[in-house]
């Protein structure tokens, strides 16, 4: 939904906010840029838009985009509206089994996209039990039992924080996409080039450069069991994809 424009507001700006509420995200991502290169003007209208989505409780890929744009920020007026309206944090970190996500939501916005890797997979261990942290990989027996609320907090941050990217839920859409097919899946998220599987750690792309759906990677070196399990996880039942 458009927000309210400002009779302050430039006419550059009036046209950006506009085309921030465009279903596609290519072009909001390119109203995105044009709204920060605006300095104040356009900050403002990020923020608005911010709360927009934290009122209607589904944030997006803007979200992420926006609250990292203003930790960058550093300025006061960025400070201040980031203490009144999201003094934990932006993502509501939720977890029935009492899983603590911080420091992954930290290491995504900070775009150290191979450390929450790794940590998603800590998490993930964490979820499935002791057996499983003390292995360091989770069974694919083990996937359905994981809980729903966990699954998808895990799959917002890695949504939120890539501007829609990453995710299990952009992959299942990629895989269904593909006819559910896996061969078809592997080239078409960068994990494998002809027969060729892509190598662990060196070959994959660490930044948002990579394809769509490229990360997390899911115990891909597990094979395609456990990815399977989590396709079919009721968590990602119905997609909700930024």
């Amino acid at each position: 939904m458009a927000q309210p424009v400002s009779p302050t507001e430039n006419k550059e700006v009036s046209r950006l906010r506009e085309r921030l509420s465009s279903r596609l995200d290519k072009t909001r991502l390119a109203a995105f840029a044009g709204l920060v290169e605006q300095g104040e003007a356009g900050r403002l209208v990020l923020q608005d838009a911010l709360l927009a989505e934290r009122d209607a409780g589904q944030f997006t890929w803007l979200a992420g985009s926006t609250y990292r744009m203003l930790l960058a920020d550093g300025g006061e007026g960025a400070r201040q509206f980031l203490g009144e309206n999201f003094p934990l944090g932006l993502l509501p970190l939720k977890s029935s089994k009492g899983v603590d996500y911080a420091h992954l939501e930290q290491l995504l916005v900070e775009e150290e996209y191979k450390l929450a890797d790794i940590e998603t997979s800590r998490k993930l261990c964490e979820l499935a039990g002791e057996a499983a942290v003390k292995r360091k990989w989770v069974y694919f027996s083990e996937v359905p039992e994981l809980p729903v609320e966990d699954l998808q907090t895990l799959d917002q941050l890695w949504r939120v924080y890539s501007d829609g990217l990453f995710g299990f839920s952009v992959q299942r859409e990629i895989w269904l996409g593909a006819g559910r097919v896996w061969e078809n899946l592997w080239p078409r998220i960068g994990w494998k080039d002809g027969n060729t599987w892509t190598r662990y750690p060196g070959s994959f792309t660490w930044d948002r450069s990579a394809p769509r759906g490229h990360l997390p990677l899911s115990n891909q070196l597990r094979g395609v069991r456990v990815m399977d399990s989590l396709m079919n996880h009721p968590a990602f039942a119905t997609d909700a994809s930024s």
